[in-house]
C-alpha cells in the first residue's frame, strides 16, 4: 500500500526534522490515501490559536499539510510507535487529561509559544463526533488566547463520507484502512474571520463565541 511506504520513508525525517519535514508527510499521506482537500476562508496570521470541531485523526493531517503550527495532543498519543515522536519533534504540546493540576501548566505553554508567534491548534471538543452531533467547546484554552493577548481562529472541518469518522471502539490502523478503501474523499477546511479578545476576556464567553460562528460547533459532513 502506498500508504506504508509513505510513513516508512517519511516518518523517520519528519522525527528528526520537524517543521517542513512534517508538513511534506502529511501532504503525502493526504495523497497516498486519495484524500483531496479543500481549504476556503482567509490564512490564519501566525501566533494564532485555532480552534477546531474534531471528526477524524485526519484532520490534524489536513491542518498540517498546509499550515505551520504547533498542535494541543491527549498524552497517549507520545506512546504511539513513530507517530508520537514525531508529534514531539513537530513541536505538539501534549495534555495529560488524568491530571487536571497540571491544565494550568500547559495553558501557560499554549500562551508562550503564542507570545513567540507559533500558531497552537486546539480540538476544544475534546473527542472526535460525526454527523450531525457535536460537543460544546471546553473553555480551558481559549484562556491561553486571552493571556497572550492572541487572536482565536476557528476552523470548521468537514468531509463527504462518513467513513472518515475516528468514533466509537475505532482503533487507529482500522479507521486508517477504512479511509484508505475509500480511494476518494474529500476534506473541506473553512477557517472564520479572527476573533480578538480584549485583555481580561472572559474565556468561557470567548469559546461559545468561536462555536457560535461555526454554527453551533462546526459541520461535520460536507455537502
Amino acid at each position: 500500500m502506498a500508504l506504508w511506504t509513505v510513513l516508512l520513508g517519511g516518518l523517520l525525517p519528519a522525527s528528526l526534522l520537524g517543521g517542513t519535514a512534517f508538513r511534506s508527510l502529511s501532504r503525502a499521506i493526504l495523497a497516498a490515501l486519495g484524500v483531496r482537500l479543500v481549504w476556503r476562508g482567509p490564512a490564519p496570521r501566525p501566533g494564532s490559536l485555532l480552534v477546531a470541531n474534531h471528526v477524524s485523526w485526519l484532520d490534524i493531517v489536513a491542518l498540517t499539510s498546509v499550515l505551520p503550527m504547533r498542535l494541543v495532543a491527549k498524552s497517549e498519543v507520545r506512546t504511539w510507535p513513530g507517530i508520537g515522536a514525531t508529534a514531539g519533534r513537530a513541536g505538539s504540546i501534549f495534555i495529560d487529561r488524568s491530571r487536571p493540576r497540571s491544565l494550568p501548566e500547559t495553558v501557560g505553554e499554549v500562551a508562550a509559544a503564542l507570545r513567540a508567534g507559533r500558531s497552537v491548534t486546539v480540538f476544544p471538543e475534546g473527542t472526535t463526533f460525526c454527523g450531525t452531533e457535536y460537543g460544546q467547546f471546553r473553555p480551558a484554552l481559549f484562556q491561553a488566547a486571552v493571556d497572550a493577548g492572541a487572536p482565536v481562529v476557528p476552523i470548521s472541518i468537514g468531509y463527504d463520507s462518513t467513513e472518515a469518522a475516528f468514533i466509537g471502539d475505532d482503533t487507529l490502523w482500522g479507521s486508517v484502512l477504512r479511509v484508505a478503501r475509500i480511494r476518494r474523499l474529500t476534506v473541506t477546511v473553512v477557517t472564520a474571520p479572527a476573533l480578538r479578545p480584549a485583555p481580561g476576556a472572559d474565556r468561557r464567553a470567548l469559546a461559545r463565541a468561536a462555536q457560535v460562528s461555526l454554527g453551533g460547533g462546526g459541520y461535520h459532513l460536507a455537502a
